[in-house]
């Protein structure tokens, strides 16, 4: 069970399971007695019969040893219990503080084209909270606007994955803020796919693996329309994306590290997702 919390819950579940079937080995061996698993009676003196404890002395021995043997156990199991809890919660606590990102207005993105879209999701941090996202306009589905926003981090190592094919960099518009810091930057791109330089993985123009080391699609971004303009919203992890543009069929993974599975046997080994 221990193991399980922070490997998967699956393995999690086959604790519970082992510890549900041995303690109920455990009790029913209790309940049938010493009597039940003694071997055939045999001729023996009686034991002599063990003193009363002398007056003032309200404590034995065993029930000194007992107490302490049970409080040690109990400090061990909080010692190895409560950090692998502590991860499992404190993430769920912090959902949702992150602060949202408005990419700017839907006429910003040209139908049909991609867009590398670099923006500061931490303003106080600076450019260490930098990230770069691919952003095409894949037109109206239903009436409402679709589009496609594949994250650039690796999904092998976490390296800066890059469009394979020509950047425009002539259409570049950059916004600033009070400090002149650039905290949103749009520049036009028509790849056939991305790729990492760091190891060679690369990927369809939908973040499918093609080759490479990596082990999974790349992340995407979910998104919102606020009075026609494009807000990004919390990431997550896809193992194959089906179709192409706003026709695509995605199966949305909780986001997992680089180099984590999200789908399989794989999958249920890897640890709990870590925060972004």
């Amino acid at each position: 069970m221990l193991v399980g919390l922070v490997v998967s819950w699956v393995a999690a579940g086959i604790g519970v399971a082992i510890a549900a079937v041995f303690g109920f080995l455990w009790v029913r061996d209790l309940r049938r007695g010493p009597e039940a698993a003694a071997a055939p009676a045999v001729e023996r003196a009686p034991a002599p019969a063990v003193p009363e404890p002398a007056s003032g002395e309200s404590f034995p021995r065993s029930k000194f040893l007992e107490g302490a043997t049970l409080g040690l156990g109990a400090v061990i199991g909080g010692v190895v219990t409560v950090p692998p809890l502590g991860l499992v919660v404190v993430p769920a606590l912090l959902e949702g503080d992150r602060d949202e990102i408005d990419l700017g207005p839907l006429s910003d993105f040209p139908e049909g084209q991609f867009l590398i879209t670099t923006f500061v999701s931490d303003p106080e941090a600076g450019d260490v909270s930098r990230r770069t996202v691919f952003v095409r306009n894949n037109g109206l589905l239903d009436g409402k606007p679709s589009f496609t926003i594949i994250w650039n981090r690796c999904t092998h190592l976490g390296c800066p994955s890059q469009p394979s094919g020509p950047v425009d960099e002539s259409t570049r518009e950059a916004v600033k803020n009070e400090e002149g810091v650039e905290v949103l930057v749009k520049t036009q791109t028509n790849p056939a796919g991305f790729a990492c330089p760091c190891h060679g993985s690369a990927w369809d123009i939908e973040g499918n693996r093609t080759a490479g080391p990596a082990v999974r699609a790349l992340d995407r971004y979910r998104y919102s329309i606020k009075n026609g303009r494009l807000i990004l919203g919390d990431p997550y992890s896809v193992s194959t994306v089906v179709g192409e543009g706003k026709d695509a069929k995605i199966k949305r993974y909780p986001l997992k590290a680089p180099g984590q599975h999200v789908d399989g046997p794989e999958g249920w080994l890897w640890p709990i997702p870590e925060l972004r």
